[in-house]
């Protein structure tokens, strides 16, 4: 007994020497965290895997982002152009196989490869809250950035951009204004074969069936019924009825259709049609101002609104670079880079960033940034901005649409 009770006293009196030690220790804080992590990643390689489709954005990854951050950091990026389903399948193979040490820092994404990855045990985190510009710029609780097509978030992805539903048309061959469904088949009738739009999975085509679904049955018939194909089905059934009636009208007789948005822009640049549409809302403004699109090209959404929602960057659970992944994303979230990414001339994404959050200074960074001809204001986008639908009805919805249109 009087062992136990000696032996008891010291473990009692090693843990009041440690509760001291803590006492007196300076307490870590977010900005102590921050700075080791800046620390640990200097001198080192980051790998940015995402989307390599749009030579603009490339373009400001390499030119505008990677000096900065070489610059400031002392870190390298690497950016390497990947389809997110081919991204998805290498770390799911590596998750099997045991892999630790992946080459993917940084990953884009969102939507239901979001949800995909997630499900999969595919991601770090949560990181977000470990963010300086997350933090002091960014409202996690704002329904765009705390939910990615309806699935929460929880901090394992950082907002990256705002994507919304935009459609462009060239204003002097095609006259008629299209303010929805009804007016886009009109179109298509008077302009038989100029019109066309990308054929799901694609991610644009995919909206823009799901956009026609909103517009035709209502968003809000559709949004929170179970994940069924056969309910869908039935409930979708007037907006795949529109389509199969719009089909023979469309390019190539609506037999095929174009495999991607970027298929779209070059088609419209080449005159071969007459409306394209992207998710990113200044596209057609920038291309108006290099030339490659015409002065009388003019953008426009449905008077019922279209899609909007936000891609997100993520850390893949083996990235050997977590560190500076987030310094990386960091770098991002700062309102200086996310304005220069915002100029239509450069790439045309809209901001992530909380305007209540942001100095006059800052504010006035973004206004001073002419958004060109054609354009939407971003008032009007707002106004206009529709939420998606959740990300377990996407794949189903292009099965759907395969089956009934395609076919």
């Amino acid at each position: 007994m009087k062992r136990f009770i000696k032996v008891t006293g010291r473990i009692l009196f090693g843990t009041f020497l440690m509760n001291l030690f803590l006492l007196l220790s300076p307490p870590a804080t977010p900005a102590n965290e921050w700075e080791s992590v800046l620390n640990s990643s200097r001198g080192t390689r980051v790998t940015f895997y995402g989307w390599g489709g749009d030579p603009r954005v490339n373009s400001w990854l390499d030119t505008f982002v990677a000096p900065r951050l070489k610059e400031r950091y002392g870190i390298s990026l690497e950016r390497v152009g990947m389809n997110i389903g081919e991204i998805l399948n290498k770390l799911l193979s590596e998750k099997t196989a045991g892999k630790s040490d992946g080459v993917i820092d940084v990953v884009w994404i969102n939507g239901e490869n979001f949800f995909a990855a997630r499900q999969n045990g595919l991601l770090f985190g949560p990181f977000t809250g470990s963010l300086p510009n997350f933090r002091d710029f960014v409202d996690a609780e704002a329904g765009d950035v705390a939910f990615d097509f309806g699935f929460p978030t929880e901090g394992f992805e950082a907002p990256y951009g705002k994507a919304q539903l935009v459609f462009f048309r060239d204003a002097a061959r095609l006259k008629m204004p299209i303010s929805g469904h009804r007016e886009l088949l009109e179109a298509a009738k008077a302009h038989p074969g100029e019109i066309t739009y990308p054929a799901p999975p694609d991610f644009t085509g995919s909206a823009f069936v799901r956009n026609i679904i909103c517009d035709i049955v209502g968003r809000e018939k559709i949004a929170f019924l179970p994940a069924d194909k056969d309910v869908l089905r039935e409930t979708v059934a007037p907006a795949m009825k529109f389509l199969s009636e719009l089909k023979p009208y469309l390019w190539m007789n609506g037999e095929s259709y174009p495999a991607s948005s970027s298929q779209i822009k070059n088609m419209f640049e080449d005159g071969e049609i007459l409306l394209g549409m992207s998710y990113t809302p200044f596209l057609a403004p920038g291309k108006v101002k290099t030339g490659e699109f015409p002065e009388s090209t003019e953008s426009f959404v449905f008077e019922k609104g279209t899609l909007g929602n936000t891609h997100f960057l993520a850390i893949p659970f083996n990235a050997s670079n977590k560190n500076g992944a987030m310094v990386l994303i960091n770098t991002i979230l700062d309102p200086e880079v996310q304005a220069s990414k915002y100029d239509p001339a450069v790439w045309g994404d809209l901001p992530v960033l909380d305007p209540a959050r942001l100095s006059a200074e800052r504010i006035a960074l973004f206004e001073s940034i002419v958004v060109g001809k054609g354009s939407i204001p971003l008032r009007t986008l707002l106004e206009k901005r529709v939420p998606e639908l959740p990300a377990t009805f996407i794949p189903i919805l292009d099965e759907i649409w395969r089956e009934t249109v395609l076919r």
